[in-house]
């Protein structure tokens, strides 16, 4: 069988690479006024010319700048939405857990004071930059995707003060800020692009359904809201335009913030979602097993398969890694499938605890099997 021609592809990753010592550093300098802006960014610049060789050398058919200009993930993307704003009187606490014990990523919080808009293309000149440095590679792009808003609020988008009075004008307003987005984004020269969508996957667990539930929210249900919310956003995209989703249980630090598999959201996402390919994490127990795979029809949409932990450096066996795919075939044909690692390396700054070379092995490694596997 020959290798896939469109994203999502057999060899792929989730997008957020480790920061390389002297990009750290000029942040550090740039945060304490000892660097300028475009210092920074000429740092920025340099490290990520350097990342997408290594993803070109290492065979990965598409190639992301790493998050190289983001702190993180999806907080960079959220602010930048009209009517959103951070509140510096208030934080979210978020409780990651990892082998060794117990640790808190804080972050401010979300605030809606206006209605939800679009002004600037978010990440615009980030794309730019990246589609002018790849020479063999896709250009991907990955945002945060509309659920993340609403999860990140920690309540729901209706109360005092706020500029909605009907929660169906904030699901509305959210899906059509998206669609103008991506269609900006298409038009700066965007073919794949990837929602990252942690939420989908917390809500598999009854702790974090819980947590939602006690806000005065329809927990067991708010999934079919993110899917057709999402859905919306996607409508009329140009049939050239690849769209993912990535969906996992946090990734802070080597750490992890919810447990569970899919099944909760499982026939609504795999059966409803209507997007390209689906990059789930399955690098251990945690992640549950395959059986919620098979809600996905039968046809062009992928599972990438995330079994490449990118939460240690210790490297998977490949043989290991084809006895897995061979048993998600129970649910979901071998055309359907593809491999990457679990999740980025780097969802924010910090970084997972592994080192540059691991992270280079661990994407060779999935290149390898993908070839073993599906045939160059």
């Amino acid at each position: 069988m020959s290798a896939r021609d469109l994203a999502p592809f057999r060899a792929d990753h989730v997008g957020s690479l480790l920061r390389p010592p002297a990009l750290l550093e000029a942040r550090s300098a740039h945060a304490e006024g000892r660097l300028d802006a475009d210092g920074l960014r000429a740092a920025e610049d340099e490290a990520i010319r350097d990342v997408v060789a290594m993803q070109e050398s290492v065979g990965l058919q598409a190639a992301t700048d790493g998050e190289f200009r983001r702190s993180s993930w999806h907080m960079d993307f959220l602010y930048q939405l009209d009517g959103v704003s951070s509140s510096k009187d208030s934080s979210v606490e978020v409780a990651f857990r990892n082998a060794s014990g117990d640790l808190t990523f804080a972050a401010m919080s979300l605030v809606i004071d206006q209605r939800i808009g679009l002004s600037t293309t978010i990440f615009g000149d980030a794309f730019s930059m990246l589609a002018s440095t790849v020479t063999s590679a896709v250009p991907k792009l990955t945002i945060p995707s509309p659920s993340m808003l609403h999860y990140r609020l920690g309540g729901a988008p209706v109360h005092e003060g706020s500029p909605y009075s009907d929660p169906d004008e904030f699901w509305a307003d959210l899906a059509a800020a998206y669609k103008a987005e991506i269609a900006r984004l298409y038009e700066a020269g965007v073919r794949y692009l990837q929602l990252d969508d942690t939420s989908l996957a917390y809500l598999n667990d009854p702790a974090q359904r819980e947590s939602m539930a006690a806000r005065g929210e329809d927990a067991d249900h708010m999934h079919e809201r993110y899917v057709d919310t999402i859905n919306l956003a996607l409508a009329d995209r140009p049939s050239d335009l690849r769209i993912t989703t990535h969906m996992c249980r946090g990734n802070y630090r080597s750490s992890w913030a919810a447990e569970g598999g899919y099944d909760h959201v499982a026939e609504k996402v795999f059966g409803g979602l209507q997007i390209d390919g689906f990059f789930c994490e399955y690098d251990d127990a945690r992640s549950g097993d395959f059986s919620p795979l098979r809600y996905l029809p039968r046809g062009d949409q992928q599972v990438v398969l995330g079994l490449v932990t990118t939460k240690s450096g210790e490297l998977e066996e490949p043989d290991t890694l084809k006895r897995r795919i061979e048993e998600a075939t129970k649910y979901v044909p071998l055309e359907q499938l593809c491999l990457s690692p679990q999740c980025g390396f780097s969802s924010t700054v910090e970084g997972n605890t592994l080192s540059y070379e691991q992270e280079v092995a661990k994407l060779e490694l999935v290149v390898s099997v993908a070839q073993d596997v599906w045939g160059h």
